[in-house]
């Protein structure tokens, strides 16, 4: 490397050199792809026959983005894209590319004269463009006066930077420069002894450390670290050379320094690779001497085995890394540890969750569906048609977030049955969770690990049964669940209940997030009072109400018979059922809601019929073509010496029933009285119970389906008291003070007393009684039963046995609207009852009762307590003409 000065000439040609640095010494090698480049490699080097000088000056665009692609550590690519056109002062902005369409560059004022060491020319195929490879060596420093264009490449008035010869020696005698140079030799040697450990040619840059200059040293070495845009540029203006060699030596104890950082971090980490090498070489030899021994207990195999399970689980990336960190403790502890089998229990878990797994749904047939539906369950129209309009969405979106379905309605209707059909119709695996009587958070949440005897909640716990992340789950019996001092199950259920939540549900147990927004839920329950609302706003409630006698007996005759015949190990050969003894069973024998009491008696009639058959169980039906071993055939044979030989009954012969049956069992009245009992309810009951004036017949709604309530009210000397009894809740209480508030204020118009300043209660105490008293009742809509009741009781005038009413009323008068109005119906048309009051605001109510229903009762519409007291006597209620209050 030549140290004498390079005559540099007036002007040079401008190779832009964006986004990097030529420093002097340094040796670069770029490709020259683009036309302006291309032509100045071509007029400037090519033909002079390599040579020519040139300038390289840095360019920045505003957004510094780099151009062409690097050939060799270090090296720069040549950037004619997007050079200015015109000249310019060099540290001005082009304001003609913007002009032009072109981003704006930046010319930096200084830059390097550069020789040309090598060129090689080459085309590209298949377009045939002319690219340049040039090898380009820095020599000294220039600074640009001006900018100017010459064809399509740029031409620069340069002016030398760098000292003369006379002026670096007299500058190499000033003690400053000759201290910093020591430093910089020091602080670079140290560099080299320290790449001389990892690199075989650091000899060659001793020998330019013993030969070059100091001044040139700064910038080879700089050249070679990779530092940044603005710290080359740094670099590039220092032209005195104590700046210079003092950003060098600081830029070389920077390289020295993140060396040894990188060489400390690479030693700790081989440290760590041979103690985990030196664990398994002890592991190894452990097994071999357990071996030897006899006393290999494969606890080291069912690890790796617990391992590769985990692998193949479909854990997401956070959670595996979780994972194998809790099977890296496994590892390290013993079986007899006392936390080795909480800890193997729950990597089994997070093993056998289906993170990935769900069962692949068919192509929905919405017809098959219906049909399927409808074989399961008769009736429910409702019900059955919201299922089908949830499974058609369902097809147009499988990913659909649906609604949470929450079934309510009382025991024995089909609720668990239709979350199962539910499954069935999206082919999709069914788990139910029942929550009747939870009342620990635990439940739903899990209990923490550092508990004995901690578990997963019953969610994961089931997901982990059914092995698939998109089952269709039921949530039994929800408005079960109770709270105390182990927390509220209701209120964990939000987070599992909500869309929004659930993809992120936190199992204690568990301990990371598990997505449930696959889970299609189903809930059931009796009532919807004991559901808290936020939990009950995240479901869609479907009522289920009760079924009708028709309905009953359509059910019984098509799904009870059937089931109960074969559970008993019967069939219509022994038992037969017609259909009107079963409707005889739905009238005498049960008043509920569903079927459940309707199936008992039937089971009651299978199992008096399984006696009958039973007891003829001695009696052997042998057919014509089995013939009994006779004694003679035996002993012959025994005699002969010969082995005793069975004979084979042919496998068509059914040997299971063979108990006589002459003639099926047909079921009639007696048999049901036999059986069954006299019968429990009968259509005279109403009418026995209001043969008396006080007794008014009302409708309430149970967690059972509608009931007929029966009002008893009745007088006695006293001092104007108010007696209740059977189990009344405040509400109920406070009806009745309002209706016997009501009657007193109204007494003179109702014909009670003849003037209105005459207390009714002079004298006497009223006692009100709800039978019967082992039931506890609340609820408002008892007021007008109430009222009926006691006008009766006051009038001494008996209550239509064939009239039953419903309604809340208020202290004017008013009938308020009620609930649950077609189980009430429905209850009604039990018992046998051929008109019902209810409140004119329920009109739209009784758009669900069936029409067979309807048709054969009177329904009252009424919107005041005198137009109930109208409709509830015989003769009307006549009320003197006054005004309303």
């Amino acid at each position: 490397m030549a140290d004498s000065p390079v005559e540099l000439p007036g002007r040079l040609a401008i190779l832009p050199f964006r986004n990097k640095v030529l420093l002097p010494g340094a040796i670069v090698r770029i490709r020259c792809t683009n036309p302006s480049s291309v032509k100045l490699v071509e007029q400037e080097l090519w033909q002079k026959e390599e040579k020519g000088l040139i300038g390289v000056l840095p360019v920045r665009d505003l957004e510094a983005g780099a151009v062409g692609s690097l050939l060799s550590p270090g090296v720069g690519s040549d950037s004619g894209e997007g050079s200015s056109k015109a000249g310019v002062s060099p540290v001005e902005t082009s304001k003609q590319d913007t002009k032009n369409g072109k981003e704006p560059i930046h010319w930096h004022s200084k830059g390097v004269a550069a020789r040309a060491l090598h060129l090689s020319r080459g085309v590209e195929k298949p377009s045939g463009r002319v690219t340049y490879i040039v090898v380009l060596e820095g020599l000294c420093r220039f600074s640009v006066q001006e900018l100017s264009t010459r064809g399509s490449y740029h031409v620069a008035r340069v002016s030398r930077l760098d000292m003369t010869k006379t002026e670096l020696e007299q500058a190499e005698q000033d003690p400053d420069l000759i201290a910093l140079s020591r430093q910089f030799k020091a602080t670079a040697m140290e560099l080299i002894s320290v790449l001389e450990q990892k690199q075989k040619t650091v000899s060659r840059t001793k020998v330019l450390l013993d030969t070059v200059p100091v001044y040139r040293l700064a910038d080879i070495f700089v050249a070679s670290f990779e530092i940044s845009f603005e710290e080359q540029l740094s670099m590039l203006d220092s032209v005195d050379l104590k700046v210079r060699l003092s950003k060098a030596t600081e830029l070389v104890d920077r390289h020295l320094q993140s060396i040894l950082v990188a060489e400390k971090i690479t030693q700790k980490v081989e440290g760590q690779l041979s103690k985990s090498q030196k664990e398994f070489l002890l592991r190894q030899q452990m097994r071999a001497i357990k071996e030897e021994l006899g006393d290999n207990d494969d606890d080291e195999d069912d690890v790796v085995a617990l391992e590769r399970k985990m692998q193949n689980a479909g854990m997401p990336a956070n959670i595996w890394k979780h994972a194998q960190r809790e099977l890296r403790r496994l590892r390290k502890m013993q079986p007899q540890q006392p936390g080795y089998s909480s800890s193997r229990a729950y990597l089994e878990l997070l093993a056998d969750l289906p993170w990935q797994k769900v069962s692949e749904e068919r192509e929905l047939d919405l017809r098959a569906a219906k049909e399927s539906l409808d074989w399961d369950h008769y009736g429910l129209t409702k019900v059955k048609q919201r299922i089908i309009e949830y499974l058609a969405v369902r097809k147009l979106k499988p990913d659909a977030r649906g609604p949470v379905l929450c079934f309510v309605g009382p025991p024995g209707v089909g609720k668990t049955s239709l979350a199962s059909s539910i499954a069935k119709a999206l082919n999709r695996k069914f788990i139910r969770i029942s929550l009747g009587g939870v009342k620990d958070e635990a439940d739903i949440r899990g209990h923490r690990r550092t508990y004995i005897g901690s578990m997963p909640g019953r969610l994961i716990d089931g997901l982990k049964r059914v092995s698939v992340s998109n089952p269709v789950m039921l949530l039994d019996e929800i408005d079960k669940t109770g709270s105390d001092v182990r927390g509220d199950p209701a209120s964990a259920l939000l987070e599992v209940l909500d869309p929004e939540q659930n993809k992120t549900f936190n199992d204690h147990y568990l301990n990371v997030p598990f997505d449930l927004s696959k889970v299609i839920f189903v809930a059931t329950a009796n009532r919807m009072q004991p559901i808290p609302p936020p939990l009950l706003d995240r479901m869609e409630v479907i009522e289920l109400p009760g079924y009708t006698p028709e309905e009953k007996l359509k059910i019984a005759m098509k799904h009870l018979i059937p089931r109960v015949l074969e559970q008993h190990g019967l069939s219509s050969a022994y038992l037969q059922i017609p259909e009107a003894m079963v409707k005889l069973i739905i009238e005498r024998y049960t008043r509920e809601a569903g079927v459940r009491n309707l199936e008992r008696n039937l089971a009651a009639l299978a199992r008096a019929a399984a006696v009958k058959v039973a007891e003829q169980a001695n009696t052997l039906r042998l057919g014509k073509e089995i013939q009994p071993i006779t004694t003679t055939l035996l002993d012959s044979r025994l005699a002969d010496g010969g082995e005793v030989e069975m004979e084979v009954i042919p496998m068509g012969h059914d040997i299971s029933n063979t108990y006589e049956n002459p003639s099926p069992m047909i079921v009639d009245e007696a048999m049901l009285e036999k059986v069954l009992g006299p019968p429990r309810f009968d259509d005279r009951e109403a009418a026995d119970r209001v043969a008396s004036p006080g007794v008014s017949v009302g409708l309430v709604w149970t967690s059972f389906g509608g009931e007929v309530q029966f009002v008893e009210a009745t007088a006695m000397v006293g001092k104007g008291d108010l007696h209740l009894t059977g189990q009344l809740g405040d509400v109920i209480k406070e009806s009745a003070q309002l209706a016997l508030t009501w009657v007193r204020a109204r007494a003179a118009d109702l014909n009670l007393s003849p003037t209105s300043d005459i207390n009714l209660l002079e004298s006497r105490d009223i006692h009100i009684h709800f039978p019967a008293g082992a039931v506890p009742k609340d609820g408002p809509s008892a007021g007008v039963t109430l009222v009926t009741s006691l006008v009766s009781l006051f009038s001494n005038r008996k209550v239509r046995a064939d009239t039953a009413m419903t309604g809340e009323m208020t202290l004017r008068g008013l009938v308020l609207p009620v609930g649950g109005v077609k189980d009430k119906v429905l209850a009604a048309h039990r018992y046998g009852i051929k008109r019902v009051i209810l409140p004119e605001r329920n009109l739209k109510d009784l758009t669900e009762v069936p029409s067979p229903i309807l048709s054969g009762m009177e329904i009252l519409l009424v919107k005041r307590i005198e137009e109930v007291l109208d409709h509830a006597f015989e003769d009307g209620c006549p009320l003197r003409l006054r005004s309303k209050l």
